[in-house]
Order: C-alpha cells, then structure tokens, then sequence
C-alpha cells in the first residue's frame, strides 16, 4: 500500500511539471510583449520543440519592410537560437542589437547589406555554429574576424568577394569548419603546342618565250652560181615541146 502510494505521488508530480512551465511563460508579461512587437512587424516566433522553449525568429517573409530599426524588438528576448533575416534591408550596424543572444546558433544574414563591418558584431555570438553571407559585401579582409568562432561548423559564402585561399585560412584556424561557395582552385594552364610551320606555296614560274638560236653556215644554203644558173637554162630550153596527142575519134574521121 505503502510502494503505491508513493508511485502515485511520484505520477501526479510528474504530470504538474508542463503546467508549472505553461504558467510560468504566461507570467512573463515582459517576453509575450517582445513577441507580439516581433509579429507586428512581419516577423514569426516558434519554439524549437515542445521541450525547448528556445525560439526560432524569422523575418524573412514579412510583408513590411524590416530595416535596423526593427532587431530592437528581439531586445525583450534571450533564448532566441536561430534568426533568419534573408532578403531584408538590414545593414552592419543594425548586428549591434544581437549581442545580447549569446545562445544564438543559427544566422541567416544572405542577401541583406551586411559588410565586412558586420562581422566584428558577431564575435559576441559565441555558440554560432551556423553563418550564411550569401550575396553580401563580405570579402578577404573581413574572414579572420570569425576567428573567435570556434564553434561554427557551416559558412556559407556564395556570390561574395570572399577568395579561396582566404576561405583555406578560416577553415585552419576554426577546426571541423565547412566553408560552402568557395571558388574553385584553377586549373594549371596547359602551355599551348607550336603549331608547325606552313611550307611557302611555290608560284609556277613563268614561261619564258623560246630563244631563237642564230643560222649557223650550215643551216644557210648556198646561192646558186652564176655559171649553174645558166647551165640549167639550157637545159629548160632543150626540152622538146610535148605534141598533143590525137584523139582516135578525129583520126576516125580524117579517114572518112
């Protein structure tokens, strides 16, 4: 009787827990007008998990414009472990208004205007683990600022200024950082072949006309002599003149 007594004392007080914290967040008039400032200016509040009373704060859905002025409202709240602010107008100088959320873990600050200044902000984020600066104005100079951040695990750099053997340094300094977007090593420039040279075309040569060879003496014929010359006229003039001849019709004829 005694053990089940006992065992259903243990039970009830077991089952008061959840409402003892339910009513203790109530009682915090201070935290519930935070998080009412938080959504009247676009922004979400949710708790990690049903056990984790940590929030999760985003504004990078809001339908108003979420400037500096704006991170004031996080000022009534401690246990914020992740803070998207993507797309938003938020500067460097508006990272002074985080310096209290020392249990932050999670940053979104891609695509706001967030500079190399911003980053000295964050060194009073101690358990940062997660860091995404896609498409800021983050270069070289302002890495080994993240030094003191020995807990971050994933930075992501994309679309940034942010070199590879600066991205290198980081990740030595900070063990078991992942760096996401870093530009990828060059490949070693092949030294191009000579092509090998052409042969000049060669132009035909032009025809030369023939060179006329002067008549030798022998190629010459000699002149007839004078004496030749006459003795082949009398030779012209003995032929006898050739008698024509009759036909046998017209000696057919004479006959008659």
């Amino acid at each position: 009787m005694r053990t089940f007594s006992v065992t259903l004392f243990s039970v009830i007080s077991l089952s008061l827990i959840p409402m003892v914290s339910a009513e203790e967040k109530k009682a915090d008039p201070a935290v519930e007008q935070a998080k009412a400032k938080i959504r009247a200016a676009g922004g979400s509040v949710l708790e990690l998990a049903q056990n984790d009373d940590r929030l999760e704060i985003a504004f990078h859905l809001s339908d108003q414009k979420v400037t500096d002025d704006t991170l004031k409202t996080l000022s009534g709240l401690s246990k914020i472990a992740s803070l998207n602010l993507r797309g938003t107008e938020v500067t460097s100088s508006g990272l002074a208004h985080l310096k209290h959320l020392k249990g932050l873990t999670h940053l979104h600050l891609e695509k706001t205007k967030v500079n190399n200044a911003g980053l000295k902000q964050l060194q009073a984020l101690p358990n940062l683990e997660y860091l995404n600066l896609y498409g800021t104005e983050i270069t070289d100079a302002g890495l080994p600022q993240l030094n003191s951040l020995k807990k971050l695990k994933r930075l992501y750099v994309w679309q940034t200024k942010v070199t590879r053997p600066a991205g290198l340094a980081l990740q030595k300094q900070i063990t078991g950082l992942e760096i996401i977007g870093l530009p990828e090593e060059p490949k070693p420039v092949v030294a191009a072949k000579p092509e090998p040279a052409k042969p000049a075309e060669k132009k035909p040569a032009e025809k030369k006309p023939a060179e006329k060879k002067p008549e030798t003496k022998k190629d010459k014929k000699p002149a007839p002599k004078p004496a030749e010359k006459k003795a082949e006229k009398k030779k012209e003039e003995k032929k006898p003149a050739e008698k024509p001849v009759a036909k046998k019709e017209d000696t057919k004829k004479k006959e008659k």
